[in-house]
């Protein structure tokens, strides 16, 4: 039973940070795009298509982590910064998924 928590836990932190990475790497793509933008310049390439597969994947990931920080939507209802409600939702699930879990683990064995 431990070890399926644990497990649980461990999965859920994972989707998240995975979640949270893409969404910087997005971020950081369109402030580039927009500096090129702005001064003038094109971008390496041309436009950039995401692949299919690519796309899918990440929409996934996206589907999921929203799903586990839904509890703490209301947290940030107020916040308009997309970097501070992604931010806080990924601090509340590690410090709930993974901290609250991982203690939880803990005190089973010890029972």
């Amino acid at each position: 039973m431990t070890g399926l928590i644990r497990f649980a836990s461990i999965l859920v932190c994972l989707i998240v940070i995975a979640s949270f990475a893409l969404f910087v790497v997005n971020q950081a793509g369109e402030a580039s795009t927009h500096q090129l933008e702005t001064l003038g310049a094109s971008g390496p390439g041309g436009s950039k298509v995401k692949a299919p597969v690519k796309a899918t994947l990440r929409t996934r990931i996206d589907e999921v982590s929203n799903e586990l920080t839904s509890p703490f939507s209301g947290v940030t209802a107020g916040s308009h910064s997309q970097w501070t409600i992604h931010g806080v939702n990924l601090l509340l699930t590690l410090l709930v998924y993974g901290f609250g879990l991982g203690f939880l683990v803990r005190v089973l064995r010890m029972h």
